[in-house]
């Protein structure tokens, strides 16, 4: 199972892509960066990104809530 539920722009060229997929026998979150070639209308896959086991969400989870939490201290969101 291939699954992105979000998109979003890096810059001009490239854009991340946080989804699920399978992977030898693991079920991962595979956050990444999708790269558009010169003169090429679609987006490819790049070795950039993280996938880490689904087992390991809420340790993700809690880690983008303390995340949250800086920014807000900072003035950064």
């Amino acid at each position: 199972m291939d699954k992105t539920v979000k998109t979003f722009q890096k810059n001009k060229f490239q854009e991340i892509r946080v989804g699920v997929t399978h992977y030898e026998g693991n079920d991962l979150i595979d956050i990444r960066t999708w790269s558009q070639p010169k003169g090429s209308e679609e987006k490819i896959r790049t070795s950039k990104g993280i996938s880490i086991n689904v087992k390991l969400y809420p340790e993700l989870k809690g880690a983008v809530l303390l995340l949250e939490k800086a920014l807000k201290e900072n003035n950064f969101i």
